[in-house]
């Protein structure tokens, strides 16, 4: 109750030392008197005293109403912080050329849907499904751009998928990229869950020196880490073996995995080779990502103009139907008019 008090405030606060002026209806009355010769001798009339102290209050709460309207009060707003179920995701995007092709490795033609469109389209359905997430979307290629950072403000991260099937470059920089990805995670607390989702159709190598470094933020922000892997349809898996030599070079795709699985975080990789595989999932990462996340909840200004105006209102109404009801409504007629004499009928002459 203090704290609700506390929360209130007026633009023209000056004008509430005119709020005494509410007591006058304490000491005069705009009612009719009656004079009476001997008011001892009258009986007690508790109804008459019953209305005249709801007709004294009806003018202290229009005079206190209009003086609070006048002087502009409002509620201030407020940030809440209140406990959800959700997580803070950084989801990095691949955005090489191969992704503006399809599942089938072509370009796309009539209905036919690029693994860019795919993801965004079904990305977009995954943020919408979760009110209390915050998220971040970075997207790469040659080199990593934050598109928009760790958020609650789901429109603008929809917007931001929305703009991820725009064509992309040829070369893969995955590492920059888990870097920035990365450095899109806040301050949380203990308990709140971290996930780190790459959506890619492809890998580079990584260098030596670069993964120690990845490794180390790994291990200071320890994140959940999926790779959404976009597989084009006959292309190898990632935990196929190469003919030949097993190299990063020649098989990037699993030395990635095999580098995401040496880094002791909980990691998962979903292969997918359709927007139904990519849909499915997502859906998995949902499941999984259902942790408690704190998150705040703004309160906007309130105007109170309005309620002192209708509270004024009702004294008013109240006032006037009380002198309304002290109206004589048949003395307040016109008089009627005298009947005409008529020259034919000789009494009404004579009288």
């Amino acid at each position: 109750m203090i704290g609700a008090l506390a929360r209130l405030s007026a633009d023209r606060p000056a004008l509430l030392l005119l709020l005494p002026l509410a007591l006058l209806p304490l000491l005069t009355s705009a009612q009719r008197r009656v004079p009476v010769a001997a008011i001892a001798a009258a009986p007690a009339d508790g109804p008459s005293r019953a209305i005249g102290a709801i007709l004294r209050t009806a003018g202290i709460v229009a005079i206190a109403g209009l003086i609070l309207a006048l002087a502009g009060p409002y509620r201030r707003g407020e940030t809440l912080t209140r406990t959800g179920i959700g997580a803070q995701v950084s989801i990095l995007i691949d955005r090489s050329g191969s992704m503006n092709e399809t599942f089938a490795g072509r370009q796309p033609s009539g209905v036919e849907e690029s693994k860019a469109a795919a993801a965004r389209r079904l990305l977009a359905a995954f943020v919408g499904s979760r009110a209390h997430d915050q998220f971040a979307v970075t997207a790469f290629s040659t080199a990593p751009m934050l598109v928009v950072p760790m958020t609650d403000r789901h429109d603008a991260v929809r917007a931001a998928i929305a703009a991820i099937d725009r064509p992309g470059l040829d070369y893969t920089n995955i590492a920059r990229g888990l870097a920035m990805g990365l450095s899109q995670f806040g301050p949380a607390s203990p308990a709140t869950s971290r996930a780190l989702l790459l959506v890619s159709d492809g890998a580079a190598v990584i260098d030596p020196r670069v993964q120690d470094t990845l490794r180390a933020a790994f291990a200071r922000l320890r994140p959940n880490l999926y790779w959404l892997f976009l597989r084009t349809k006959g292309s190898p898996s990632i935990s196929d073996k190469p003919a030949g030599e097993d190299t990063p070079q020649a098989a990037p795709e699993r030395h990635l995995d095999l580098f995401f699985k040496s880094l002791r975080v909980p990691y998962r990789a979903f292969e997918a080779e359709g927007a139904e595989a990519v849909a499915e999932a997502i859906a998995q990462i949902d499941r999984l990502e259902r942790d408690p996340i704190p998150y705040t909840e703004q309160r906007p200004r309130r105007d109170l103009a309005g309620f002192a105006y209708a509270l004024s209102l009702a004294g008013l109404v109240i006032l006037v139907a009380a002198k309304l009801g002290e109206a004589d409504l048949r003395r307040t007629g016109a008089p009627a008019a005298r009947p005409r004499a008529d020259a034919s009928d000789p009494a009404r002459l004579a009288a």
